[in-house]
């Protein structure tokens, strides 16, 4: 498997332990519908939350939320429609965005943002 996206797993997999630490239920781990792909659904307090991670071995481009630009928005939003429209989801959803930083030592830092973005289209 390529590097970055065994970086992109890594992440993923810290994204999900943080989440399962934290007191959120995960429904689905990178789920697609199509060509959209949603990383990570939890759930927790009546919410279902469309997880969005990033991860990276630097930020000399941008911290790694910045990656989750208007165009990667839209996308989850379409996911996101089709998933509570196939679970009859009748309550709250919430998007977010779980970055993970790694430095040269493979230490990290993982930041969970709440409620990132709120895509115009809803």
């Amino acid at each position: 498997m390529a590097q970055h996206l065994d970086l992109g797993r890594k992440g993923e997999n810290l994204a999900k332990l943080h989440l399962e630490n934290t007191g959120y239920e995960i429904l689905d781990k990178n789920w697609t519908h199509g060509k959209l792909e949603v990383d990570l659904i939890a759930y927790k307090d009546k919410v279902i939350i469309f997880a969005e991670v990033k991860t990276r071995t630097g930020n000399s481009f941008g911290e790694p939320e910045d990656f989750v630009d208007t165009r990667k928005q839209k996308l989850l939003l379409e996911a996101a429609d089709e998933y509570i429209y196939l679970m009859n989801h009748q309550g709250e959803v919430r998007f977010d965005i779980i970055s993970v930083l790694y430095d040269r030592k493979n230490n990290y830092i993982l930041n969970h943002i709440e409620d990132a973005f709120w895509p115009t289209a809803m």
